[in-house]
């Protein structure tokens, strides 16, 4: 199985930003297949990363679910979405995503939901790193995806509301029985570290901190991808120092 990395965090603490950075990174260092998993219900990761996602599996699930007598004659459920879910996986420069989406229909998902995560076992088999941008909660990726990781990546602002909820993530995680070798606190948008009282009282090895950068806020409001950013960017600079311990294979 390939290298997990889970992101998790509040809204706003740019979590999305960070994974994208993340993808950069291994993309530039050329050391694997590469997958980035949009799993956040609210999808803007193919945006980061100047990408053209196929079609969400939160649609076709709707689709499956609402209409199942449309599946062609003569191939099983089960084959039908495998299918579905190889073609949702679009190629970019350098990386593969898929992006989960959210069912919106009324149908009944367990199977599916039961199917596609052993599915997504499969498929993430194929690939050397895997970075998961998920939402603020955990049940989404729980549910759709995998409850294994190699690093669960915990993002937080600098505030003393933005660690509580991280340690709030790092709870749940535990609390849904998630597999995870190494999970990890990193602070962003910040060119101070909180205090070590604070990071402690997380429960989650503490990384880092990332700079403010206000060259990755620039690249947002005009619509460009991560992948337009400065080299030398101060934001970049630092993932490329601390992700040996994010990456790196045990």
């Amino acid at each position: 199985m390939g290298h997990i990395i889970a992101l998790a965090g509040k809204g706003g603490t740019g979590k999305t930003t960070l994974a994208a950075l993340i993808v950069r990174a291994l993309v530039e260092k050329n050391i694997g297949s590469l997958l980035a998993i949009d799993a956040d219900p609210n999808s803007n990761l193919a945006e980061a990363l100047g990408a053209a996602p196929g079609e969400n599996l939160g649609a076709i699930l709707d689709r499956v679910s609402a209409a199942p007598d449309k599946i062609p004659a003569g191939m099983t459920k089960d084959r039908f979405i495998q299918l579905q879910v190889q073609t949702a996986v679009s190629e970019e420069n350098g990386f593969d995503l898929l992006v989960m989406g959210k069912p919106e229909g009324p149908g009944c998902y367990c199977y599916v939901n039961n199917l596609l995560r052993g599915l997504m076992h499969q498929l993430i088999d194929d690939y050397d790193y895997i970075i998961i941008d998920n939402e603020a909660g955990l049940e989404h990726l729980s549910r759709r995806t995998t409850r294994l990781a190699d690093v669960l990546l915990v993002v937080s602002d600098a505030s003393a509301v933005g660690l509580k909820s991280a340690k709030r993530v790092f709870e749940l995680a535990k609390a849904l029985k998630f597999e995870v070798k190494r999970s990890l606190l990193v602070v962003n948008r910040t060119n101070q570290p909180p205090q070590a009282d604070k990071i402690k009282d997380t429960g989650l090895e503490y990384l880092g901190t990332l700079p403010l950068d206000t060259k990755v806020e620039e690249l947002s409001l005009v619509g460009k991808s991560i992948f337009s950013l400065p080299a030398q960017a101060p934001v970049f600079k630092t993932i490329n120092i601390l992700g040996d311990r994010i990456w790196k294979r045990s």
